[in-house]
C-alpha cells in the first residue's frame, strides 16, 4: 500500500483525527466526508475500531503499510516496555517527524520534504532519509544554505514551544531529542493497544 497523497483533510474527517495538527479540519464538520457523513457514524464492529486505530496513526505520521508495519516488527523485539508504547517511541524517532518536532516545519508532510531535499543534518552530516532513526542526544540541524529558506522561517516564528522531551536553538535552527518521551507527552487522539490487537490478529 502506498502513501496517502489525497486531501489531508477529507482523510482527517474520515478518520475523525487532526492530521495538520490544527484542529482545523473538523472544527466546522466534524463528521466523514461524503453525501451521509452527518448520520453515518454508526457503531463499529471491533475490528472496525482496531484498523481505524491503525489507520489514524499510520497516517499521522505518513507512513506506506509496509513502513509502517516494519517497524511495528521493529518494536515487538524490544524487551522492555509495552508494545504499542514502544512502537510509538519509534514513530517519534524518525527523522521527519522530529524535525516537525523541532519547529522547523508545521506538518509533518513538510519535514519530510525538507529531509527528502537536503536541507537536514545530523551531527553536521546531511540526511536525506526520512526514515533515519534518531538518537537521544544526537543534533539536529538545517544546512548553512538552506537556513534563510521563508519556509523554515515561518515555522519556527510560528513555534510556541516544543515538546519537554526535545530541545531546540531558535538562533541556530538545531536540536535534539534530549529523552525519549512518555506515553503521556504522545498524542492522546490514538489507542496505541487497538493497534497493537490488529496486528496481533494477522500473525
Amino acid at each position: 500500500m502506498s502513501r496517502y497523497t489525497g486531501p489531508s483533510w477529507k482523510a482527517s474527517r474520515r478518520l475523525g483525527i487532526s492530521l495538520s495538527g490544527t484542529g482545523k479540519e473538523l472544527a466546522r464538520r466534524p463528521y466523514p466526508p461524503g453525501q451521509h457523513g452527518p448520520t453515518s457514524r454508526g457503531a463499529r464492529s471491533e475490528y472496525g475500531l482496531q484498523l481505524n486505530e491503525k489507520q489514524k496513526l499510520r497516517r499521522m505520521y505518513g507512513l506506506t503499510e509496509r513502513q509502517f508495519r516494519t517497524l511495528f516488527t521493529k518494536a515487538s523485539k524490544i524487551k522492555e516496555g509495552k508494545h504499542g508504547v514502544n512502537f510509538m517511541i519509534l514513530l517519534e524517532q524518525r527523522l521527519d517527524n522530529v524535525v516537525y518536532r523541532l519547529g522547523l516545519a508545521t506538518t509533518r508532510r513538510q519535514s519530510r520534504q525538507l529531509v527528502n531535499h537536503g536541507h537536514i543534518t545530523v551531527d553536521g552530516k546531511r540526511v536525506d532519509i526520512p526514515s533515519y532513526h534518531v538518537e537521544v542526544g544526537q543534533v539536529i540541524s538545517v544546512r548553512e544554505k538552506s537556513k534563510e529558506m521563508t519556509a523554515i522561517k515561518e515555522a519556527v516564528e510560528s513555534v510556541v514551544g516544543t515538546p519537554a522531551f526535545t530541545s531546540f536553538d531558535g538562533e541556530k535552527l538545531e536540536g535534539s531529542l534530549t529523552r525519549l518521551p512518555e506515553r503521556e507527552e504522545l498524542t492522546p487522539d490514538v489507542d496505541e493497544a487497538l493497534v497493537v490487537e490488529y496486528y496481533n490478529q494477522l500473525l
